[in-house]
């Protein structure tokens, strides 16, 4: 597996591949939500290559990019055993410059939901991804639907940009007891994960009552009366272009929400 520190090195062997690349960019902190990522590009793919970087430009002031979790050598030998061919490792400074042409969310669909609450946080995301796409040249990349807003925007920049490349969407991987897997959930308190696990208790209710009826108001209450967060952000209805809706539409609809838990920000969806 090749260790590869700078934009340059990463590109040089890029290059060098003959044949397919499967991409699955990273923050690191790799748990089993990452493997089936990795899994899905090693089945699809003849190279597979995972960057693991913890992009400053996502986040926000105040937010947890000093205590994000960082396992770099853990990290390593889960790729190593995953059968990943190599690992992009950057350094900000060789990813940034002081005075950089910027890339921007769109001005709508980038400041909604998570664009509402992290303005600018989409900008950070489209930034790093299109520089990793340019560094990386990838066949296909694999995203997560636990993240669905993130995933909305890189498929609309890959139309806007005219990137050759087939995005590939992994279904979101969920704990034994139904939490959504991400890095953060170690934060959490075993108090607070029974807390956060009425997050996705609150998803399948609305689920189950989308069969029977399409009225959102009355879905919401039931959801709301599940959940015991310390402080819900949104509950949002959209469709697969994240448009608001007004009524449940069967096979076009993203349940979504944003709540936190004690001090950790958790986010979650179910797709209808």
């Amino acid at each position: 597996m090749e260790i590869l520190k700078t934009p340059q090195k990463a590109l040089k062997y890029s290059k060098s591949l003959n044949g397919s690349i499967g991409f699955v960019p990273t923050m690191g902190a790799l748990h089993p939500g990452h493997l089936e990522l990795i899994k899905k590009a090693r089945d699809e793919n003849d190279f597979v290559i995972v960057s693991i970087f913890v992009n400053p430009t996502q986040f926000l002031p105040g937010e947890d990019l000093d205590k994000y979790p960082r396992r770099l050598e853990s990290d390593f030998e889960i790729c190593k055993r995953a059968g990943v061919d190599g690992v992009f490792t950057p350094n900000p400074k060789n990813i940034y410059s002081e005075d950089e042409i910027l890339l921007k969310a769109p001005k709508i669909k980038g400041y909604i939901l998570e664009g509402f609450f992290r303005p600018g946080h989409f900008d950070g995301v489209l930034q790093v991804v299109n520089k990793l796409f340019n560094i990386i040249k990838p066949t296909r990349a694999y995203f997560g639907k636990k993240d669905a807003q993130q995933l909305y925007l890189i498929k609309q920049m890959i139309k806007n940009f005219f990137f050759d490349i087939e995005i590939v969407e992994i279904e979101t991987v969920r704990g034994k007891d139904g939490l959504a897997l991400s890095s953060r959930n170690i934060y959490l308190s075993e108090k607070n994960r029974k807390k956060a696990l009425t997050i996705s208790k609150s998803l399948k209710k609305a689920a189950k009552m989308s069969i029977h009826i399409n009225d959102i108001e009355n879905i919401k209450k039931e959801m709301i009366k599940i959940l015991e967060v310390d402080k819900l952000q949104y509950i949002a209805f959209v469709d697969r272009d994240f448009n608001y809706i007004d009524k449940i539409i069967p096979g076009n609809t993203i349940i979504l929400i944003a709540a936190y838990v004690g001090k950790t920000r958790l986010i979650d969806n179910i797709w209808i």
